[in-house]
């Protein structure tokens, strides 16, 4: 008689022939080319919940969408030999229903390669709802894409759409078109944006990849201060010096995000995860996060705010350091850009004062002294004029004395050492 020992394992080896027979019946796409695949995140756009009527910036995007297309371009990172789109409904309360969705190489103006279009399926349907709270992740695209290759992303919403999820400083045009030309190859505009909604990340499937590198970071890593539609970005400039050693960048910045509290969006120790080490692919994380929590208290934006303690900040970034490590992901802390005299003539020109500066500063010296992070990149340094420390060097400064314009994106890419980010060519 057998005894339950080996029951068990005759139970175990029947169940594992079972498993490999039906994986010999399975068509090749969902088992050889399945196992293949290495999908790694190559663009984003972090998600944000669309704010009130009340808050002093416009969403610039219309309060719904019915019967419309939106046409979004975004320029990827690292190339592969077939993609998948990421939509969001992240902020929504309500299911969304798609009508039909497409990706194509982008042209100029909301134009695209009709010999690349392909429409986009999901579960093997080509409509789709997304539930409340939730992403959803498009069926793989038979489109190879070189590294750096702009896309369009149309997608048609049949019905009576809220926009409850968007990603404010998108630093890109976008199209809203009037019914479904999610397949047009040059759409009747009818609605120019500057803010996104849905898309929110394009992967690649790239197996000989280094890896993602994400960059969680505020206005200054989501590129206010660049020229619109230019990519140029300080990510945008990495991705450049990064693309040829199989890395991909992606872009984790919010306009007005902080690090302990919310701001234009979640703060960074609630959006961590799903906006940095979860992300497909990601080996390494650099953090750009702090001045918004330091220089926001007692403006128009939090006029009530407490200034936040050094040791409060540290906490923050310590959580982070733990959470990546945690994650066999590799943090890289930025030190933060001066800012006197930042946002003159507007109703934020009290952003800046010596207290806040003082902060900045501790915290500063914290980043380079603590040896908590893996390494660190010192933009403070780089950033600063030599005649006035407290100020952005004028070659570098957009005009607000907060932002960097592009040569100051730049040089900000160009500073960083590859080596901390990507493995050896071989």
């Amino acid at each position: 008689m057998a005894t339950p020992l080996y029951q068990h394992h005759l139970l175990t080896d029947f169940i594992s022939l079972l498993a490999a027979l039906a994986l010999l019946s399975l068509p090749a796409r969902y088992t050889g080319a399945a196992q293949a695949a290495h999908w790694v995140s190559s663009w984003t756009a972090s998600p944000q919940a669309v704010w009130g009527k009340d808050f002093p910036f416009p969403t610039h995007i219309p309060d719904g969408l019915n019967q419309q297309t939106l046409r979004q371009v975004a320029r990827i990172s690292l190339g592969g030999k077939r993609l998948r789109i990421v939509l969001s409904n992240a902020y929504g309360q309500t299911p969304l229903t798609l009508g039909k969705a497409s990706v194509a190489l982008a042209g100029d103006r909301g134009a695209v390669d009709m010999g690349s279009l392909h429409l986009l399926t999901f579960g093997g349907k080509t409509t789709a709802a997304i539930p409340p709270g939730a992403p959803l992740v498009s069926d793989p695209v038979d489109l190879a894409v070189p590294a750096l290759a702009s896309l369009a992303v149309s997608v048609y919403l049949p019905g009576p759409t809220p926009t409850t999820t968007f990603h404010w400083d998108a630093r890109q045009t976008s199209w809203i078109a009037v019914g479904d030309q999610s397949q047009a190859e040059n759409i009747s505009i009818n609605q120019p944006v500057t803010a996104r909604t849905l898309l929110s990340a394009v992967l690649v499937d790239a197996p000989r990849t280094g890896g993602t590198v994400a960059v969680i970071g505020d206005s200054v890593t989501d590129g206010n201060g660049a020229t619109m539609d230019a990519n140029a970005r300080w990510p945008d400039f990495l991705a450049r010096r990064l693309a040829p050693r199989g890395v991909a960048v992606i872009n984790a910045g919010i306009s007005g995000a902080r690090l302990l509290s919310d701001g234009m969006g979640a703060n960074a120790l609630a959006r961590f995860d799903r906006d940095a080490i979860h992300q497909a692919g990601v080996r390494s994380v650099i953090v750009l996060l702090g001045i918004n929590d330091i220089s926001w208290p007692g403006t128009l934006y939090d006029p009530l705010g407490p200034l936040p303690s050094a040791d409060g900040l540290i906490a923050g970034y310590r959580q982070l350091i733990t959470r990546a490590h945690t994650g066999g992901i590799r943090i890289i802390g930025a030190t933060l850009p001066p800012f006197e005299g930042a946002l003159p003539g507007t109703p934020l020109d009290n952003y800046y004062s010596a207290d806040k500066d003082a902060l900045r500063r501790r915290v500063n010296t914290w980043i380079r002294e603590s040896h908590a992070f893996d390494a660190v990149i010192d933009f403070d340094a780089l950033l600063r004029d030599p005649a006035r420390p407290a100020r952005l060097k004028p070659a570098f400064d957009s005009g607000d004395h907060l932002h960097p314009g592009n040569a100051g994106n730049r040089a900000m890419a160009d500073a960083i050492d590859l080596e901390l980010l990507a493995p050896p060519r071989r």
